[in-house]
């Protein structure tokens, strides 16, 4: 029986590459730099800002500059992290079904509690999260397991009755790893050049809604 369901956040629940691309287009065309359009930007709109600026600017984290660069783009996406920002469709309507069930869901992301704990409040969701587990959380983020187990700690669930649905290789590493079964959100943040069948998901979903279907496969 499944207890939990747990969620990235970034390309799994919200749409949040109009504001991470908004946030660097701003910083491109302070730097006189070309800006990206949406197309280019939403495959690495999970990445967190070490991949936005390598995409926009060419900067790595081993570049001199990229401290500042990360700090200047991290600034700007504070001042607009909610204003594009939607749930994708069809999220609203799984968790309420979720709750119908008595399974329990939360959040689980890279994303730092400097934007996560303002930004959740602001989703909409129908059914406020069970947990919300950030980056920093822990000390240690996804793909390591430390948050995954948190998580199911701060909900009373066995990890090995939970899933875990994200869209990136290294939620499915954690998920797999911490004992969860993994979902791929196939709607996500994924780029052509992801060989997604290498990251091993469990199962695959189209839609948010989907997951009921693969719930409904996996209940005793």
């Amino acid at each position: 029986m499944i207890q939990a369901v747990l969620f990235d956040l970034d390309g799994t629940l919200a749409d949040t590459a109009p504001d991470l691309g908004g946030a660097l287009n701003t910083v491109l065309r302070r730097h006189n730099l070309p800006e990206k359009n949406i197309a280019e930007i939403r495959p690495y709109a999970g990445h967190g800002a070490a991949g936005l600026l390598k995409l926009g600017a060419g900067i790595t984290p081993n570049h001199t500059d990229y401290a500042r660069w990360r700090a200047e783009y991290l600034d700007e996406y504070d001042s607009r992290y909610a204003q594009d920002t939607t749930l994708f469709d069809g999220v609203n309507e799984l968790i309420v079904e979720l709750g119908r069930r008595g399974i329990k869901w939360g959040i689980i992301t890279n994303k730092p509690m400097r934007f996560t704990d303002k930004l959740v409040p602001k989703l909409g969701f129908a059914v406020p999260p069970a947990t919300v587990v950030s980056g920093d959380t822990c000390g240690e983020p996804k793909p390591g397991i430390k948050p995954m187990l948190y998580a199911c700690g701060q909900i009373h669930a066995n990890p090995r009755h939970t899933l875990y649905v994200g869209d990136a290789e290294r939620d499915m590493q954690a998920g797999r790893n911490a004992g969860m079964k993994t979902v791929l959100a196939e709607w996500g943040y994924i780029s052509d050049e992801d060989d997604t069948d290498s990251w091993q998901p469990d199962y695959r979903i189209a839609t948010p809604i989907g997951l009921l279907g693969t719930l409904n496969k996996i209940r005793p």
